[in-house]
């Protein structure tokens, strides 16, 4: 059995506020400091500042930070990660463009002279990620990666394809002798979406499976009509 601990207070010895309750509501406003570098789900803690009641020892308040993301930088720790799009041009014959980082500074980016950028290949820039908590003079690193946009089918020339061929490195298959070519069965490409096609595929295999359990069963397969005599 439980027994529950009560107490009279006489009308004359209440508080006034509290009617007898021992508790009184009143509001507190707790400023949140976030400091420079702090991380996702770290915690600000403000000790005894919780609900109070008698007999009891007041708890905490614990404040856990929420990572907003960000349309265009990404964190990770400390570093930073940002995605640029560049042509087949800027790839193959450099590039520069700006850069506003998330304190409003302009960086400007660029290659290499003579520097080749492959789709996705990422370059690092010291010192230009998230400040370290407890050392906001340390920053991490900012990478960028990069896509590579290729022209549109029919933007170039047979001329303009000839003019680049002599500027490229030649041909893989350039080697081969012409007996080689004509002994070869030649082949015809066609455009495919493969996420359209992996589903296809994944449906096909369920049916043909669905069909097999069918047949094991002694029944005849789906689809498939019995003969009438």
């Amino acid at each position: 059995m439980q027994r529950i601990r009560c107490e009279m207070i006489s009308d004359k010895d209440r508080c006034p506020s509290c009617r007898g309750n021992k508790v009184t509501q009143e509001k507190k406003v707790l400023e949140v400091h976030v400091e420079k570098g702090m991380q996702h789900g770290q915690k600000i803690v403000f000790q005894g500042e919780a609900d109070e009641a008698p007999d009891t020892v007041t708890g905490d308040i614990v404040v856990v930070l929420q990572l907003k993301e960000h349309p265009k930088f990404k964190r990770k720790s400390d570093d930073l990660f940002v995605e640029h799009a560049i042509s087949l041009t800027e790839a193959l014959c450099g590039f520069q463009f700006v850069l506003t980082h998330l304190d409003g500074r302009q960086l400007l980016i660029k290659s290499n002279p003579g520097e080749i950028i492959k789709p996705g290949q990422h370059k690092a820039i010291n010192d230009e990620g998230m400040p370290r908590h407890g050392r906001p003079f340390m920053k991490g690193r900012l990478f960028v990666e990069f896509s590579v946009e290729f022209p549109e089918p029919g933007v170039l020339t047979p001329s303009q394809c000839k003019s680049l061929e002599k500027i490229l490195p030649p041909r893989p298959g350039s080697q081969s002798s012409d007996m080689d070519v004509d002994q070869c069965e030649e082949t015809t490409m066609h455009d495919v979406n493969i996420e359209e096609e992996m589903r296809r595929r994944q449906h096909q295999r369920r049916q043909e499976a669905y069909d097999e359990e069918d047949e094991d069963e002694g029944g005849a397969p789906r689809g498939v009509q019995c003969a009438q005599q």
